[in-house]
Formats: C-alpha cells, sequence, structure tokens
C-alpha cells in the first residue's frame, strides 16, 4: 500500500504537463523484465520514438532473503535503424538483476565465527521490445534482455525475457 501512495504523485504529472510539451506523454507499465525491474512497473517519459523510464520492481522471492527489490533505469529508441515503425525499440538500461550472498569465517585462538554477507547484483545492458501498438501507443510490450553485472560469486553476465503492458 505504501508503494501505492508513493506512485501517486508521479501519476499525478499528467495534469502539470505544459503546453509546449504536447510532444510528451508520460506513461505507466505493468510487466516483467528488463522495463520493469524484473516484476514490477515503470513511469515513463514517452514521444513519438523514444520511452525513457525509471522502474521499480523484485527480481526474486526466497524464504531466507524474503525479496530482492530494487530500482532501474532506461532508455528505447525506435529510430535507430530508419523504418517507418515505431514498434521494434532497441534500448539501453541499468537495473537490480539479483542478489548474492556468502560466508566469511574468522577464526580466533579460542573460537571460530562465521559472518553472513548479502550484496545487490547490478546490471547494465541492451535490450530489444516490440510495442504492440507502437512505442507512443497504450498496449501490450514483449522483449528480450542481455546484461553485465557486478557479481562477485555469480555469473558477470545475464538477460531477461519480457511482457508488459504500457498505459
Amino acid at each position: 500500500m505504501r508503494k501505492l501512495a508513493l506512485l501517486l504523485p508521479f501519476l499525478s504529472l499528467n495534469c502539470f504537463a505544459e503546453d509546449g510539451m504536447q510532444d510528451n506523454n508520460y506513461s505507466v507499465g505493468l510487466g516483467i523484465g528488463a522495463m520493469y525491474a524484473g516484476l514490477g512497473t515503470n513511469f515513463s517519459l514517452v514521444s513519438k520514438n523514444d520511452l525513457k523510464y525509471i522502474s521499480a520492481g523484485c527480481v526474486e522471492y526466497n524464504s531466507s532473503t524474503k525479496g530482492t527489490c530494487g530500482f532501474g533505469l532506461g532508455w528505447i529508441k525506435t529510430d535507430l535503424f530508419d523504418t517507418n515503425s515505431n514498434k521494434h525499440g532497441f534500448g539501453l538500461y541499468v537495473s537490480l538483476t539479483g542478489s548474492e550472498s556468502y560466508v566469511s569465517y574468522t577464526s580466533s585462538s579460542t573460537r571460530d565465527e562465521s559472518f553472513r554477507h548479502d550484496s545487490d547484483i547490478y546490471g547494465a545492458g541492451v535490450s530489444y521490445t516490440y510495442f504492440m501498438n507502437g512505442i507512443d501507443e497504450p498496449g501490450t510490450t514483449f522483449g528480450l534482455s542481455i546484461h553485465a553485472t557486478n557479481a562477485d560469486f555469480e555469473d558477470s553476465y545475464g538477460g531477461f525475457f519480457q511482457v508488459g503492458y504500457q498505459f
């Protein structure tokens, strides 16, 4: 409920749009993938050929850590390859991609101690997104992405499949 309360001020930004910004629209999306920081939502600034977004979501859940949730940023353009369609988007993003934990041991003369360390994994990558109705219209999105991460013990690369809906 708190997250919804935090999102409402962003949704109301539409009410304060200036006349000089008629080419730009705002959009909110729900889904799974890089555009949504895992399973989550995004808030984006949309024009005829690009979409800039900030996202919030969760990339994993387990019983010991309860969930790995975070934020992401991205930019998608549909006019990179001189096509007449604004349905095929290529983008860049930075997002939370997972978490890792490890145990370190220290020994003293009287006893051994262990410490558990948890850290988030962030990644930067490239993405392809297909917008069913075009980037500047509400509709379903499909895509995939690949990224490199800052992981110490996990794989330092990965990717997301994406399915979502932009309102």
